[in-house]
């Protein structure tokens, strides 16, 4: 799998979500680095399953709407008699 290539406007914005829940949540200090360092871990390890979960429920939308085409071009047919004579 190719690895996430992120705008630098919104790494830079991960990396002030990361630093400031390391402050406030586990009273730790770390640095730029250290969150990009954990952002691209996080991306590694959990990408994977979170595209392959995105494309199961895409595959799954699309199935729902292709049903409900399908039923739409059911009510649209025409019934046919067969005429005898």
């Amino acid at each position: 799998m190719i690895l996430l290539k992120l705008p630098k406007e919104i790494k830079d914005e991960m990396i002030n979500n990361v630093k400031n829940y390391f402050e406030e949540e586990r009273s730790e200090t770390i640095g730029d680095l250290g969150a990009e360092q954990f952002i691209d871990f996080m991306i590694k390890e959990l990408g994977p399953h979170i595209y392959n979960k995105a494309i199961t429920d895409a595959r799954l939308l699309i199935q729902e709407k292709t049903n409900q085409i399908e039923d739409e071009l059911y009510s649209l047919e025409k019934p046919v008699f067969n005429r005898k004579g």
